[in-house]
């Protein structure tokens, strides 16, 4: 990929460490497992995913940049994807190819297999009547669905049908060249993209390929075993009129609602300026990105995640771009000292630890890395 250039790119590498805690929701709920809290089944502890903490990142930009140029947001809730990629080839003057959507007709509903169909070409059914149409990509091979035709003589009722799209198809893929201005292009345009990457190589719409953002997450795990509590809980309504005469008008749902009563949870952050000259990520949104952590909690809160806070943010800046020591080494002298205090039984409150101060970290620091606490 093409460095985007730009006096404000990072020249040095980071590491960082962020605390925050939970107390009486449900910090990450597991669609697989009833949306209870996530758990390490062997140790006990909660996680919470790096794809949950990059959604409240994304959410705090939106928030606080308003769809403004170069900070729009690719993956959001409800979005199109292939049309911000449209978006960026109209706008960069590229030639484009053309979708076809043609309606499936009843006959050959049972007979039309999305497995066997050539690539570029797809079946989608409308969810609001379940009507059924035959996709072709824009960038999809005239020539791959003609010899698919072709070497299918015996159904002649679908290669009429095939036929007649292919009549109207008028596919051109992207040159190379073209995919990486359409890449640079999209990393300019949305802060997710050049912060944290994306895979931009759709069927349905111009190819703008793969960007691998600077920016990472582990997943974030508790400082000890959580518990996860369950609660039943009543709404005094109901949905229907036939439930509510089978309750004689008591009209009450009943429930169920986890929670972990408190846990405090770290995860590990990186930041690559390598990676970052790649996509145009900048000291500005370095900034932004530390505000989104100190302050995303704040503009996310739910009756399901409970007091939710973040409450410590260590960051290592390395001299240079490629690092003055390994991250591992560095936390490791953050989450060994994470302890709950000799006097706590059960922890229940974030003042329950000692977390270690800024004066102690210098103290131990390789050559050439600082210490801050944004938090």
């Amino acid at each position: 990929m093409t460095e985007l250039k730009d006096e404000g790119v990072l020249k040095n590498r980071y590491d960082f460490v962020y605390v925050f805690d939970v107390k009486d929701g449900n910090p990450n709920g597991d669609p697989d497992a009833g949306n209870l809290p996530r758990i390490d089944s062997e140790t006990g502890c909660g996680l919470v995913t790096d794809v949950c903490l990059k959604r409240k990142v994304r959410n705090f930009v939106e928030l606080a940049k308003n769809e403004q140029d170069n900070f729009k947001i690719y993956i959001r809730e409800k979005a199109v994807l292939g049309k911000f990629h449209i978006e960026a080839f109209k706008d960069l003057k590229f030639e484009l190819g053309e979708e076809i959507r043609k309606e499936i007709p009843d006959s050959l509903k049972n007979k039309l297999k999305s497995d066997e169909l050539p690539d570029g070409m797809t079946i989608e059914v409308a969810e609001e009547d379940e009507k059924q149409f035959l996709v072709v990509a824009f960038d999809a091979e005239k020539k791959a669905i003609k010899d698919y035709i072709k070497n299918s003589p015996s159904r002649e009722e679908i290669n009429k049908f095939l036929n007649d799209i292919v009549k109207n198809v008028k596919s051109r893929k992207p040159t190379s060249e073209e995919t990486d201005k359409g890449k640079n292009w999209m990393c300019k345009n949305f802060y997710d993209i050049r912060t944290f990457g994306a895979v931009m190589s759709l069927k349905s719409a111009p190819n703008c390929g793969q960007v691998r953002g600077p920016v990472q997450f582990t997943f974030a795990r508790s400082v000890e075993p959580i518990i996860i509590s369950e609660h039943s809980i009543t709404r005094m309504a109901v949905a229907t009129e036939k439930e509510a005469e089978k309750q004689s008008g008591d009209n009450r749902t009943m429930g169920r609602k986890s929670t972990v009563p408190y846990g405090l949870y770290v995860a590990y952050g990186f930041i690559s300026a390598p990676l970052a000259k790649q996509t145009g990520f900048s000291e500005e949104d370095l900034e932004l990105f530390w505000k989104a952590l100190i302050n995303m909690f704040e503009n996310d809160r739910s009756a399901a995640k409970g007091l939710m806070s973040a409450r410590k943010l260590y960051v290592f800046k390395h001299s240079d771009e490629l690092g003055n020591a390994p991250a591992g080494e560095l936390f490791d002298l953050v989450t060994p000292a994470i302890k709950k205090k000799h006097d706590v039984d059960v922890a229940r409150d974030f003042s329950d630890y000692n977390l270690p101060q800024k004066e102690e970290i210098e103290k131990q620091l390789p050559k050439g890395i600082t210490v801050e606490e944004k938090i």
